[in-house]
């Protein structure tokens, strides 16, 4: 008969765990400026380069419903943080490019998730956070590791 298990060492039980807290946490730390960690999450990718990115990208990226990328953009884009343009290498797509008020508030929410991070994270040594990284991010993304990650781990600084 094989050794019970605790749940608490169930990698699953523990990862869900941790994400649940850390989401919450850093949805709390976005709510003053009317973020959630979907919104969040668009309005990062949408500021990570000039060229913008497509929606399908959006939608691949976080895991999420196309549909559910258009209701996300659609707030941000009402709100003045991000604008949809065609994408000059395929007009059927669209591009989704941060605006300058948006790379404020993406700044500004940044610095607050980092804040928020920081109580769940200060515990660890940076080595081991840029482990985890590395990972999750292999968890994540299986097949193909999000534009800037090729090569792991990460050495860049907290």
């Amino acid at each position: 008969m094989a050794a019970k298990r605790l749940l608490t060492d169930d990698i699953g039980f523990l990862l869900s765990r941790a994400s649940g807290a850390v989401a919450r946490s850093a949805s709390k730390a976005l709510a003053p400026l009317g973020l959630r960690v979907r919104s969040y999450s668009v309005l990062m990718l949408a500021g990570e380069g000039t060229a913008g990115v497509t929606q399908r990208r959006l939608a691949a990226t976080m895991g999420l419903d196309p549909s559910q990328i258009v209701a996300l953009v659609d707030d941000l884009e009402t709100r003045g943080l991000v604008t949809r343009t065609p994408d000059p290498a395929d007009r059927r797509n669209k591009l989704i490019t941060a605006t300058d008020e948006g790379h404020r508030v993406r700044e500004d929410a940044q610095q607050r998730v980092d804040q928020a991070h920081d109580d769940y994270f200060d515990r660890v040594p940076h080595e081991s956070l840029d482990e985890l990284r590395h990972a999750l991010r292999r968890i994540a993304f299986p097949d193909d590791l999000p534009v800037g990650h090729e090569s792991e781990p990460s050495t860049a600084p907290e």
